[in-house]
């Protein structure tokens, strides 16, 4: 009876082992990235890997150097002149408008003028002949003051012409420019762009190894980092990325891989030099 009851308690226990084992051979990356069963050193392994790829990535936009940068800032120059000309040409229109209002009011003027001075001749009194003169010299003044603005205004729009056309001939060159510096950039884009994608999706497939709490962290120190480097090891007793020497128990204690260690420094999180060569042989 012993021996009866003890086989389904021997066969659960295979069976469980069994199951745990093709789990650990066939779905690794799901483990860790649900968090399960990662010890210190696999996740420093992690972090050193994504880090190693980023940097990767890294050195593939600085061999695009500034071009990504003078492209943008062309695309905004060509932008801001054609507002400029937009603004000009609606102006130009505007004074155009004015300059035909003033030609108007001459126009009015002079044939209010001509009225006024026919009525002279059938003037009964002193007092008509001085508001028909008041009058006369009224539309008189008024043609003087729109011939002075049509001058004024004339004089305007030969400025405002010359600035369309200095700022066309421009938008033309930025234009030719950031067609230039696009072919360029699309060049180097399109030599770079399966090894980019490739890196990306390895950098992807890394994240979901680690755990959310420590991936930000090492997001936020990257980030912060002047050379993007968040995950640096010992070099000659010191950090990797400020080069402050580390004390020697703090140095065991990272060559012992049992817990996480950052500059107290620049605030990177530091390995083990032999966890990074192995990772890199």
């Amino acid at each position: 009876m012993a021996k009866k009851e003890q086989l389904p308690k021997k066969e659960k226990k295979t069976t469980s082992t069994r199951k745990k084992e093709v789990i650990e051979d066939t779905s690794s990356v799901q483990n860790q990235a649900e968090g399960k069963e990662l010890s210190i050193e696999q996740k420093l392994t992690n972090l050193y890997k994504l880090q190693s790829i980023l940097s990767e990535i890294d050195k593939i936009k600085t061999l695009r150097g500034e071009l990504p940068y003078e492209v943008q800032d062309l695309e905004d120059e060509v932008a801001g002149l054609a507002t400029r000309i937009d603004k000009y040409q609606a102006d130009l229109k505007e004074l155009e408008t004015i300059i035909g209002q003033q030609r108007i009011k001459i126009t009015d003027s002079g044939a209010l003028v001509e009225k006024y001075q026919s009525q002279l001749d059938n003037v009964r009194n002193n007092r008509e002949f001085d508001s028909l003169s008041k009058e006369i010299e009224f539309q008189g003044l008024e043609v003087e003051l729109a011939e002075k603005k049509i001058k004024e205004f004339t004089f305007e729009v030969k400025n405002l012409t010359e600035e369309i056309e200095k700022s066309k001939h421009l938008h033309e060159e930025r234009q030719a420019d950031l067609k230039s510096k696009k072919e360029e950039l699309n060049e180097i884009i399109s030599e770079t762009k399966i090894q980019e994608e490739q890196l990306r999706e390895k950098a992807k497939q890394i994240e979901t190894t680690i755990e959310p709490r420590l991936l930000t962290a090492f997001k936020r120190i990257r980030k912060s980092a002047r050379n993007g480097l968040a995950v640096v090891s010992i070099e000659r007793g010191a950090c990797g990325g400020c080069f402050n020497k580390i004390p020697p128990q703090r140095q065991l204690d990272i060559k012992l891989r049992k817990k996480t260690i950052v500059c107290e420094h620049c605030g990177r999180i530091i390995i083990d030099p032999d966890l990074a060569n192995a990772e890199n042989a």
